[in-house]
């Protein structure tokens, strides 16, 4: 080893030293504070040649920076060794205080490693501590936590022996005083990156909100943010042009509103629902005018990662022109196409949500027949399966033919008086609101039923022989008139297909049926001024009543034939007169 004994000598290193590691401070970014700790070696430490290996993100050590010699840069700049195979370099090296020093004698073993590396060729001289060209003298660098920044390899002293103790002091503090500008180089890098990305994620959320703003207010359909949570939950906050117009409101008012505020009412458990999923929903928004509009309304919900969902995001489409063409087609599948009267499926379908398959009743021919057996008009039982119908809505018990109860009210009953079930206690009845149907038994105050009125034109079949179908369609659409405004507004007028018209009417007595009947045949009588003709039908009525435990075509089957009954019993002559 070389012993440097002399002041002045050490004196003038520490000069160099010094000014070397001021400059490590005036380095700008990492890439130059790592050039200028190589520089430093070679000018203020005595080594021709230097080299920075500095640790990357995946633990693997690259040559960031290389001073002295063109050709060693050339060779190894930006090249990457394994973390494994430093970390063998160092192990094995001797240990000179914080530096590793691995003799040629020994370092053969590193020639041939996937380590960079570039050797200076000298002469090799035969003093004891000369330097021999493959020795390797290296000094790591460590953050102040004990991290490992990079290794600081120095080769080709320009004394030509190796560094004695002076020198290689001076090395370990440059390499100390480098690993702490490049721990603050990295720190500054670092934040500057982060400044960059802060800045660009500025810019971007900039953009998006002038994006979202422009989509927001210029979008063709309405758009509104609504509060979540809170007392003002559900308040608009804003809302685009696109919404005051639909609405006919103006933005200032708007805000003094939620959606709560002005849906429809029979529409606001639609609306709750929807808000509270975050989902999509139609429904029926009030306009300044009081009129309504169908919307379709989609939400989505604006969260904050720390807080949580803060705002509603509502989308609002006008649909009422869908709708309308929806209910239209509603319509058409619903009602007869000639006279705009509910056709035989709406009919069908409106008798049977009256009707009950309630067991123990009469069904089929039996309950067709019903009003023609004695006792089923009163309400006694006849031994033939018919019940007693009076405790049905009234609180008494229901009892069938053989005199034992069927329903009590609040469940049904099986024989003998017992529970319906399989024994495990009653079985309640599947909808206990459910009304049922009965027919009545008298005249008095409380019997009252659905009476459905079987209508039957007659002599029609000459006018459409006689005058064509168009002359025929003229009075079907004339005696559906006629029949519609002679009954009540909850009423039911509905054609059942050709000439045949059929009545429901709820809440009649069968002395009220009767005189119903009679009214509607008497507003049928008139004649009809067609094409400049004058032409005249009458009309045939059976009154059937509705009762569960019955079908529906079972009650038109069962008015159909009381009408048949009716225009038998009649001669020619009175039915052409009404």
């Amino acid at each position: 080893m070389e012993t440097e004994s002399e002041p002045y000598v050490r004196l003038a290193s520490l000069r160099r030293l010094h000014h070397v590691v001021a400059q490590l401070n005036t380095a700008r970014s990492l890439a130059d504070t790592l050039q200028t700790v190589a520089d430093g070696v070679v000018e203020g430490l005595g080594f021709e040649i230097a080299t920075v290996n500095l640790v990357r993100a995946d633990g693997d050590l690259v040559v960031a920076a290389v001073a002295g010699s063109p050709a060693a840069e050339a060779m190894m700049a930006g090249r990457v060794g394994p973390r494994a195979s430093w970390e063998r370099r160092l192990a094995m090296g001797e240990q000179w205080g914080a530096l590793r020093f691995v003799p040629y004698t020994e370092g053969w073993v590193l020639d041939d490693d996937d380590v960079p590396q570039w050797h200076a060729p000298q002469p090799v001289s035969d003093a004891p501590d000369a330097w021999h060209p493959m020795d390797r003298l290296f000094a790591p660098l460590y953050a102040s936590d004990g991290e490992l920044l990079g290794v600081l390899s120095v080769d080709k002293p320009r004394n030509g022996r190796r560094p004695g103790a002076w020198g290689c002091e001076a090395l370990q503090m440059y390499a100390s005083q480098a690993a702490i500008a490049i721990s603050n180089a990295r720190l500054r890098s670092n934040m500057q990156r982060a400044l960059v990305r802060l800045e660009r994620e500025q810019q971007a959320l900039r953009a998006s909100e002038e994006s979202f703003r422009q989509a927001f207010e210029y979008a063709p359909s309405g758009m509104a943010i609504a509060e979540m949570g809170g007392d003002q939950h559900g308040r608009l906050l804003r809302t685009n042009d696109a919404l005051c117009r639909l609405l006919g409101r103006p933005a200032a008012a708007m805000r003094r509103y939620s959606f709560s505020d002005l849906v429809h009412p029979e529409d606001i458990g639609v609306l709750l629902r929807t808000s509270a999923e975050g989902g999509r929903a139609e429904l029926r928004l009030a306009r300044r005018d009081g009129s309504y509009v169908w919307v379709s309304l989609r939400n989505s919900v604006v969260a904050d990662a720390a807080d949580g969902p803060r705002y509603l995001l509502t989308h609002v489409e006008d649909i009422e022109e869908r709708k309308r063409h929806e209910l239209q087609l509603a319509h058409r599948a619903s009602h007869d196409s000639l006279t705009g009267l509910p056709n035989s499926a709406e009919l069908r379908a409106r008798l049977s949500s009256r009707l009950c398959a309630m067991p123990g009743r009469p069904t089929g021919a039996a309950a067709a027949a019903g009003q023609d057996v004695p006792g089923y008009g009163t309400g006694y039982g006849t031994g033939d399966g018919f019940w007693d119908l009076e405790g049905l809505g009234g609180g008494t018990a229901a009892i069938s033919g053989t005199g034992e109860p069927l329903w009590d009210g609040e469940q049904l009953m099986g024989p003998h008086g017992l529970p319906a079930g399989s024994g495990d206690g009653p079985v309640p009845h599947p909808d206990p609101l459910h009304e049922h149907a009965v027919p009545p038994k008298g005249d008095g105050p409380g019997e009252k039923g659905l009476a459905v009125l079987f209508c039957d034109l007659d002599g029609f079949k000459s006018i459409n022989d006689r005058y064509g179908h168009h002359c025929g369609d003229a009075v079907l659409i004339e005696v559906a008139r006629r029949l519609t405004e002679g009954v009540r507004d909850d009423d039911t007028v509905a054609r059942l297909g050709g000439d045949e018209f059929v009545v429901l009417a709820d809440g009649l007595g069968p002395a009220e049926a009767e005189d119903l009947a009679v009214r509607l045949r008497n507003a049928i009588i008139p004649p009809m001024q067609v094409d400049g003709r004058s032409v005249r039908v009458g009309a045939s009525f059976g009154i059937g009543w509705a009762s569960c435990g019955m079908t529906a075509e079972e009650v038109l089957q069962s008015a159909d034939q009381r009408m048949y009954v009716e225009k038998r019993a009649r001669s020619k002559g009175q039915r052409r007169a009404g």
